[in-house]
């Protein structure tokens, strides 16, 4: 924990291939205000691995029930849980099972399912076939596939640094556990949970993300009552790096709200 000693709490959650460090432009205009708990996923950054558990991290679940024991372990009481990518949904099942930890989510780039659903009018940004082929690449290369994915998800081409940095990050991840995190990440379906949250939300969509467009934000939006939906001028996945005076302002606006 950093930060202002007794505030509202607001709780970090990093996605997937990244860990705690991520957040470190963002938490300087947290601290002030507030107590700011960072973490690294089990199997991510400083975590310790032997804790790793191929069953209990095989779904959405493991992770989700992490959160709560965390919130549980260190007596936080109501946070502000600010999930990334795949920790967004993380949150949306914490919250859902124990709202009364959670003075509010907010939910930075986020996707309940990857995958398109024509079927059901939903567009999630890949088809089956493009999350197939993403999870071969992978399997065969994993650090191939973290040289050729990071400047996708980072989508800031101008911005070599950044694209660096997300790939030196896939690449300290271990391999086989970003491989059972990486189908956690684009297999799960999460869009019947979103009702269940009677939480404050707020949904933090990029202007311009090829990992999860604008449709998907508008999707869930609609299916949470009493979520609001705002765009940040940012562009690719990773708003906390690529605009992180933004989404910072973006979460302590809300943050101060919700506590």
């Amino acid at each position: 924990m950093t930060g202002r000693a007794g505030g509202s709490v607001v709780m970090l959650a990093h996605g997937f291939g990244c860990d705690q460090n991520m957040w470190r432009l963002v938490v300087p205009t947290l601290a002030p205000d507030f107590t700011v708990v960072l973490f690294d996923h089990v199997g991510a950054g400083q975590s310790d691995l032997a804790a790793w558990n191929a069953q209990r991290y095989a779904g959405m679940d493991g992770y989700a029930e992490d959160v709560l024991e965390i919130c549980h372990a260190l007596d936080l009481g109501p946070v502000v849980f600010v999930g990334h990518s795949v920790s967004a949904m993380m949150g949306v099942l914490a919250a859902a099972r124990e709202p009364e930890l959670f003075a509010g989510l907010v939910l930075l780039a986020p996707s309940p399912c990857f995958i398109d659903d024509p079927a059901a009018g939903y567009r999630g940004g890949f088809t089956a076939a493009d999350i197939d082929e993403l999870l071969e690449s992978l399997d065969a290369n994993y650090l191939g596939w973290s040289g050729a994915m990071a400047p996708v998800i980072m989508g800031n081409p101008d911005r070599p640094e950044l694209t660096e940095e997300l790939t030196n990050s896939f690449c300290r991840t271990d391999p086989t556990i970003a491989r059972s995190f990486a189908r956690v990440t684009f297999l799960s379906d999460n869009r019947a949970d979103l009702p269940a949250v009677a939480v404050p939300t707020l949904i933090a969509q990029c202007a311009q993300d090829a990992i999860a467009p604008r449709e998907v934000g508008d999707f869930m939006n609609a299916q949470m009552p009493g979520s609001k939906l705002v765009t940040l001028d940012a562009t690719g996945h990773c708003p906390q790096l690529s605009a992180p005076e933004a989404t910072a302002a973006t979460i302590a606006q809300f943050a101060a709200q919700a506590s």
